[in-house]
């Protein structure tokens, strides 16, 4: 399945959840993507309890999830680079449009990615 695509003329900005199994995968993955320019800001919100199916079990775990603010241009790169950092076989990366926000935080967000 093709990834829906928005030119940035349509939704600029985007929100995207990424789950990891500890705080310190989180903050090595949100370190990477501030650091690389493709996030503006990462939030990790521990005592995230996850139920999910996984190779036809239903399975239970504790996660970390990170909030990632960002350009819809980067998501590309994102999305391959949280990929390339995290353990899991098949990462959460789920990206949500921002359709509207503060102009001055929008603005930041372009200034450092």
């Amino acid at each position: 399945m093709e990834p829906i695509e928005f030119t940035e003329d349509e939704v600029r900005y985007a929100v995207v959840l990424v789950t990891a199994p500890s705080v310190e995968s989180a903050q090595e993955i949100a370190r990477a993507l501030v650091g690389d320019g493709l996030a503006a800001c990462v939030n990790l919100v521990e005592g995230v309890f996850s139920v999910f199916k996984w190779k036809g079990k239903l399975e239970e775990d504790k996660e970390i999830l990170l909030i990632v603010k960002t350009r819809t241009g980067n998501l590309p790169d994102l999305i391959a680079r949280v990929k390339e950092l995290h353990s899991y076989d098949v990462p959460e990366v789920i990206a949500l449009p921002v359709i509207e926000g503060n102009p001055a935080y929008l603005q930041w967000i372009d200034e450092v990615t």
